[in-house]
């Protein structure tokens, strides 16, 4: 049954598969996956949640996966049946992973079997799940509270369509949990009609009203490659991945479960990856690091353009990947689970853009808490908004949509909480979210702009800035520096480099080399925590 009020991604991957059967579709290591198989696969899997799960019109099924063909084909599935796909961080413990199955009223759960022994003593607790999916990974048996995956997977038939009996709709919903750095996580409900339209207009492939007979005329032959370097359970992997199956592409994803970069360099040769989806210099340096040592091992001259989102990359590393295959373009994308397309930059030979500034999108203003537009060029700060597409809010949290999601000039905008001041020329310089924001003597420092600073130092692998209570200023800044292979991090030198390039009350006081920063999968940082460990360092009391 065909959505008729609105574009859903189960449609026109139909009608991809229908058009492309035997062009590739998915790919890991040596598993191969044409577009018939990937929609046959998901056909049966659709089934085996309504009917195993005893699901109902848009309930919610949590895919527990690291990233494996097995995570798209789960989406799609839930797409043809009309239910809701729900990403699960990998990295959460048990409190964490209980919380978030449960505030999203998780009927199923899709996972690796190397989760079965987490999985196992939450079981009781996670009462409202009524089918476990176990995916071998050889790590062990299938427990005997779970079905193999494949059971369903491989059971249906070609061409037996699953059609679940509330049909599907343009307003079935794709729910992204974000948010475990502050607080406990969130669930952003996207409509599909809304998400498939945002993506039209980046892509300019279809139409926004929609129209699967010119989704059906444009697929003509296989799509590009794309390998997502970072988790499918974050939006940034996720949805640069959904962009390039809307093309009729395939989706290469790596077998390592944490990023390995001579896998990935491999992978982008062998596969002729066009496409790639990263998080900022967690994974450019890396890159760029094995480049610089062997610049003739890797052919990735197929490799057209690097996406990245979710933290910022710098100029420098940008401008040292261009030199190595000048004809690529790289896309810094700001954007968030709440808000996509804020505002980009992209580099190419001809330059790379600077360090989190951004072009505001056709869709972005920044505005003041008066509700006016910031002035460019006056140096005023303010936060982004953007207006539609947009979520409909978050999962059972009226208050926090009633704050994220505002009405400005009688038109709706996502704010998320990211501050900015825009520049003379349009561009906006990105401050931070303003939840981290330190007040220091009554001046605020946002902590990612300081610490873009930092890690210009080439002893600074990476850097977090924190606040901590001061009898003067209210609150001092202390920066934790993760050294670059054991380099020395000098504390004169760091606070020096920070005055030459920003106001002085945005230098730290106080410099702490910490071994790791511990960035999750999508870069992002906990913020609480380390600023915990600053305050044990130093001896503070979080009273003052």
């Amino acid at each position: 049954m065909i959505a008729t009020d609105g574009w859903n991604f189960g449609d026109v991957f139909e009608v991809i598969a229908e058009e492309l059967p035997d062009a590739p579709a998915q790919a890991q290591g040596d598993r191969r996956m044409t577009w018939f198989e990937f929609d046959r696969r998901a056909d049966g899997v659709a089934r085996a949640l309504i009917d195993e799960a005893n699901a109902d019109k848009q309930d919610k099924v949590a895919i527990y996966l690291y990233n494996c063909p097995e995570y798209i084909e789960t989406v799609f599935a839930c797409m043809k049946a009309g239910l809701v796909p729900v990403n699960t961080n990998y990295r959460y413990g048990d409190e964490e992973l209980l919380y978030l199955w449960d505030n999203a009223d998780a009927i199923a759960v899709v996972f690796h079997g190397v989760f079965a022994e987490r999985i196992e003593p939450l079981r009781e607790k996670a009462a409202k799940v009524r089918l476990w999916l176990w995916v071998d990974d050889c790590s062990g048996d299938c427990p005997d509270w779970a079905v193999p995956y494949e059971e369903p997977a491989e059971l249906s038939k070609p061409g037996d369509r699953t059609i679940a009996p509330w049909g599907r709709s343009g307003k079935d919903l794709y729910m992204l949990y974000t948010g475990g750095t502050t607080g406990m996580p969130k669930g952003v409900m996207w409509q599909q009609d809304d998400l498939y339209r945002v993506f039209v207009m980046t892509t300019k492939i279809d139409p926004l009203e929609p129209d699967l007979d010119h989704v059906r005329n444009r697929i003509k032959e296989p799509g590009p490659v794309c390998t997502p370097a970072c988790p499918l359970m974050h939006g940034t992997g996720a949805f640069v991945s959904y962009q390039a199956m809307m093309l009729g592409g395939s989706i290469v994803t790596l077998e390592g479960r944490h990023f390995d970069v001579v896998e990935f360099l491999d992978t982008i040769e062998r596969e002729k990856v066009a496409s790639t989806a990263i998080v900022g210099d967690a994974f450019a340096k890396p890159i760029l690091r094995a480049l610089d040592t062997e610049p003739d091992r890797w052919d990735i001259s197929s490799l057209k353009m690097i996406t990245s989102s979710g933290v910022m990359w710098s100029e420098a590393v940008k401008e040292g990947l261009l030199k190595h295959h000048p004809m690529m373009m790289l896309v810094d994308a700001f954007s968030s689970s709440e808000a996509l397309g804020m505002g980009q930059s992209v580099s190419t030979a001809g330059g790379a853009a600077k360090t989190a500034k951004f072009m505001l999108g056709e869709r972005t203003r920044v505005v003041t808490d008066e509700g006016r537009d910031v002035v460019p060029g006056s140096g005023e700060i303010g936060v982004v908004a953007l207006k539609g597409p947009n979520p409909i809010g978050y999962y059972k949290d009226p208050d926090k949509t009633a704050a994220t999601f505002r009405e400005i000039d009688g038109e709706r905008y996502s704010i998320p909480g990211d501050y900015a001041m825009v520049e003379a020329d349009g561009s906006l310089k990105l401050l931070g979210r303003g939840s981290v924001c330190i007040n220091t003597g009554g001046e605020k420092v946002y902590p990612e702009e300081v610490e873009e600073v930092i890690k210009e130092l080439p002893e600074a692998l990476d850097a977090v800035i924190v606040g901590v209570p001061d009898d003067r200023f209210g609150e001092a800044i202390v920066a934790l520096v993760e050294p670059r292979d054991q380099s020395e991090i000098g504390e004169a030198a760091v606070i020096a480099h920070v005055k030459d390039r920003l106001a002085h009350y945005k230098a730290p006081k106080r410099v702490l080399a910490i071994d790791s920063i511990g960035r999750s999968p999508a870069g992002k940082v906990d913020y609480k925590g380390l600023r915990s460990r600053a305050l044990e360092e130093l001896g503070i009391s979080d009273g003052g």
